[in-house]
């Protein structure tokens, strides 16, 4: 059984999903007793929410005013992609260079949540991005290292809400099934410097699609 989730992580989900759902669009002001009402909590524990999300840096507070939602800036864009060029290229040739059974074990887990996603697309977007998430995130755990998994964690959220709605078109979804089995035959062959070149270009594609200038 689950512990029940206290109602500072409570109004942390929901802040944050909302967020990066866009629900809560950048530059908008919200308000404590706002998201008080929504969850059904009291305000201590939407306070300590915020302060988690702003650490985060997803919101700015303003004391008496509320919090700010931080817009997505260039800067932002260009270093999340960045970044995610160095933790997955580098997670995805140490996956591929680990011994056999290792590999085996992980290529059977993103053979099945490639089908996932075979099967998902294009219809279910949001099962869909959930599968391809966790396609990344295999690999990335893969690697052992925790530090660079919760780095990963943090790079697919400040993407979500960089992606306007349309631009998973079923044309998209196609490509990224096929980078995505691309990837893991790499890692099959055990070829890491493959492995890495073809993460580097997927990542691209997205690149291109955010409009990130490096």
């Amino acid at each position: 059984m689950h512990p029940t989730p206290s109602a500072t992580d409570r109004t942390y989900q929901f802040t944050k999903e909302a967020i990066l759902s866009r629900h809560y669009a950048g530059g908008e002001l919200i308000s404590e007793g706002d998201i008080a009402a929504r969850v059904g909590v009291s305000r201590t524990p939407v306070r300590e929410a915020l302060l988690r999300l702003e650490a985060e840096g997803l919101v700015r507070l303003y004391p008496k005013r509320g919090a700010l939602v931080v817009p997505v800036s260039q800067q932002e864009v260009d270093d999340v992609i960045e970044t995610r060029r160095l933790v997955e290229g580098f997670t995805a040739e140490r996956a591929a260079a680990a011994p056999t059974e290792r590999r085996r074990e992980l290529v059977a887990r993103l053979g099945a949540l490639l089908e996932r996603m075979t099967e998902r697309a294009p219809a279910d977007r949001r099962e869909f991005v959930l599968a391809d998430r966790e396609f990344h995130r295999a690999i990335v755990t893969a690697a052992g290292n925790q530090i660079l998994t919760a780095l990963y964690e943090s790079l697919r959220d400040r993407q979500l809400r960089m992606m306007e709605e349309g631009v998973r078109t079923a044309e998209r979804m196609r490509s990224s099934i096929e980078d995505h089995g691309a990837i893991r035959a790499a890692i099959e062959a055990g070829d890491a410097a493959r492995a890495r070149a073809v993460v580097h270009s997927h990542i691209d594609a997205a690149a291109a699609l955010l409009g990130a200038r490096r």
